[in-house]
């Protein structure tokens, strides 16, 4: 059965808004969290899905039965995969081995394809496959300026209309692509919001963690890489923070905001705590905003699920 959606360009034009909220777990520090779980695949990644497939489509680069192939360990590959379904697209995720199941099942679930690379290799090794793939448009999520021009565009904005006052002080952020971060504070910019970027940078103390991934600042929060992104490394980020977060607190953190009812994954907590931080530094009235970037269901077979089971 094939089904499409009845207006094309609604699709290739809109993504609704997801709310920016106001979370404590202390009852004193209060940080603004702007909710991207809530995205159609569950992540901030449909945003730049939809915004570089988009983008191809109206420019003649793209065509119904094309095949979209990306380099990418988890959000991105579902992203993409839930994008191409809807455009007639064929997709092929490029994944290093010992990524989650729950990722796999939802790429495959949407019609994608999966292709493991070796583990050893990390994402090196999967950005090199994809290269060898030949006739694909490659979206190139690591070096594509279009992935944070999609934050500056959309992301941005909501933040600007959504945050009290439309003046935001810190923009907190860990970092994939870089593209979420690099975006945001561009866009921010852009609306004359004097926005400094903040760097949530997790840091391995606990010394394990079955969700592996490669080439990170700590191998037990997912999606959060240091050495990858084009986008990262050439962004002009003035008064650039880090902010270190060991990476057991992230996990509790994630899981204290998993009672308090927001469905997050790993990132969601390293990103909390360290806006946290800014934000009981910066004092009470300070605007701090963070990205709650993905949903839980891609981690319940790993350590952050531990103590449910």
């Amino acid at each position: 059965m094939t089904c499409r959606l009845p207006d094309l360009n609604y699709y290739l034009n809109s993504l609704a808004p997801t709310p920016l909220a106001r979370v404590s777990l202390d009852g004193i520090v209060h940080v603004h969290a702007k909710l991207e779980f809530l995205n159609p695949s569950g992540s901030t990644k449909d945003r730049i899905a939809r915004y570089i497939l988009g983008k191809a489509w109206r420019e003649g680069r793209l065509k119904a039965g094309d095949t979209v192939v990306e380099a990418s360990s988890g959000s991105t590959s579902i992203a993409m995969a839930l994008a191409a379904a809807q455009l007639g697209l064929r997709f092929l995720a490029v994944m290093p081995e010992g990524v989650s199941n729950e990722r796999v099942f939802m790429i495959r679930a949407y019609g994608g394809g999966v292709r493991f690379t070796p583990r050893e290799l990390g994402i090196h090794g999967a950005l090199a496959e994809t290269a060898r793939i030949p006739g694909a448009f490659l979206p190139r999520q690591f070096s594509n300026p279009e992935n944070a021009a999609a934050h500056a565009a959309t992301t941005a904005r909501e933040i600007a209309e959504q945050a009290p006052g439309g003046a935001i002080d810190a923009i907190v952020s860990g970092v994939g692509t870089g593209g979420t971060l690099v975006g945001i504070h561009q866009g921010l910019r852009e609306t004359g919001s004097p926005v400094r970027p903040v760097l949530a940078k997790p840091v391995n103390l606990g010394g394990g963690g079955s969700d592996v991934e490669c080439c990170s600042f700590s191998a037990r929060i997912p999606g959060v890489v240091d050495s990858v992104s084009e986008i990262f490394r050439n962004a002009v980020l003035p008064d650039l923070e880090t902010v270190e977060v060991p990476d057991d607190e992230a996990i509790r953190t994630t899981r204290a905001l998993i009672e308090q009812g927001f469905p997050v994954g790993p990132s969601s907590g390293l990103n909390f705590r360290a806006a946290e931080q800014v934000a009981r530094r910066m004092g009470p009235g300070a605007v701090v905003v963070t990205v709650f970037p993905d949903r839980m269901e891609r981690y319940f077979t790993t350590e952050l699920f531990a103590p449910f089971k």
